[in-house]
Order: C-alpha cells, then structure tokens, then sequence
C-alpha cells in the first residue's frame, strides 16, 4: 500500500532551521487526495514564504487547525501497513513526529530511488523533484509548491520509476536525460534571503545555523 506525503512549512524564525509544519497533503497510489490540512504553528510565524509555499496569514488563521489535530487526522486515513513515498520524506516523517513500523511501515525516498552516478565526478547526483518531473513527465508546472500537488508529482514519479525498472535500457536513457538537461536554479540560490528570512543556501547562507544534511 503506497502513499505519497508532503509538508509545507513557514518561518517561525529568521534562520534556516526556523520551520514550522503548516500544510500536509497525502494521496493514495491512484494519486487521489486523502488529506489536505493546514496547520497554525503554536510559535508566532515570521512569515508564510508565501512565494514557495503558497500560502498566506489568511489561510492559516481561517483554515489552520493545530498540529496535534492534524496528526490525529493523518493517523485516520494512514494504515501502520503504509509505504510512505515522497522526496525527502523522511524530513516530512520527522516533521510529523511518526514513527516507522507503528504508524506506517516502510519509506521510499525519491531522492535515492533517482540518484544517478556521474562518472565526470565520480559520485552520485541527486535531483529535486520539479528537475525529475520537467524530465520524466513533461510536468511544467510553475510558482508556489502545494503539499498536495507535490504529493501527487510524487506518486508520479514513483510509479515512472517502476516502469523504467522494468527496462534497463530506459533506465539508462533516463538517467542521461536527467544529467544532460539544465537544471532551473533553485529558489534558495536565487533567494538567499527571502522577506528577510536565510534559506538555507549553503553558498551564500549568513545566519549561522547548522546544516543537518
């Protein structure tokens, strides 16, 4: 049983480690949405980031409900025998505060199911999930991030994967396709700071957090 899940999270602080959950989004395998909850943080928010999560001071105060809420709401609709799929979703996993083989069973990363080896370098490169879709699924999609939408994008990609498995010589031309082609800077390389608040860019990042991964 495979469900992709996905976190959007505002500011709560002005360093890149100030994160707060404000939106879930879980589909099923088929990509229909299950869940789709915002979440008022207990901390004040510094703001919304609105340009990268869509979301706004009006959403979470007429939608927002608290994060013990909507864990329980998540818990409802998530079997314990659920894979959970997603880009980086163990962060997502952490973020909610679940626990693996109690409430769910198992996690499939995109980010290492797509991991490609790059000779030149010689070491592994990994891919953000809107690189992934742009190549694989022709997916144009543009702004603001959406926890289900990207949830949706990711059960996508997860069942490409499958598909491309199944054929090792797809594979191999996918796995060229995703090095050959540009990738679009990130919003963090373009923004290292966004309504005065540090992304999390390691390049250019001042704040002085820490950086987990």
């Amino acid at each position: 049983q495979y469900y992709a899940l996905d976190v959007e999270c505002v500011a709560t602080g002005l360093d890149h480690n100030a994160r707060a959950v404000a939106q879930i989004g879980l589909v099923d395998a088929h990509g229909r949405e299950l869940l789709n909850i915002f979440v008022k943080p207990n901390e004040p928010v510094v703001s919304c980031l609105t340009a990268i999560t869509g979301i706004t001071p009006t959403i979470l105060e007429t939608k927002g409900i608290s994060l013990g809420e909507a864990r329980e709401r998540l818990l409802q609709v998530l079997p314990s025998t659920a894979t959970l799929v997603g880009q980086n979703v163990m962060q997502d996993v952490r973020w909610l505060n679940l626990k693996e083989r109690q409430d769910f069973a198992s996690m499939l990363d995109l980010m290492g199911l797509y991991r490609v080896w790059n000779a030149q370098y010689r070491n592994f490169t990994i891919f953000n999930q809107d690189h992934l879709a742009r190549v694989l699924l022709n997916w144009a999609g543009e702004g603001p991030h959406d926890a289900v939408r990207d949830a949706q994008v990711s059960m996508q990609l997860f069942h490409c994967h499958a598909r491309l498995q199944s054929d090792p010589g797809m594979w191999d031309q996918a796995q060229q396709a995703l090095l050959d082609a540009p990738r679009k800077p990130s919003f963090a390389s373009q923004n290292p700071i966004y309504d005065n608040v540090c992304m999390g860019n390691r390049r250019t990042c001042r704040c002085g957090a820490p950086f987990f991964s």
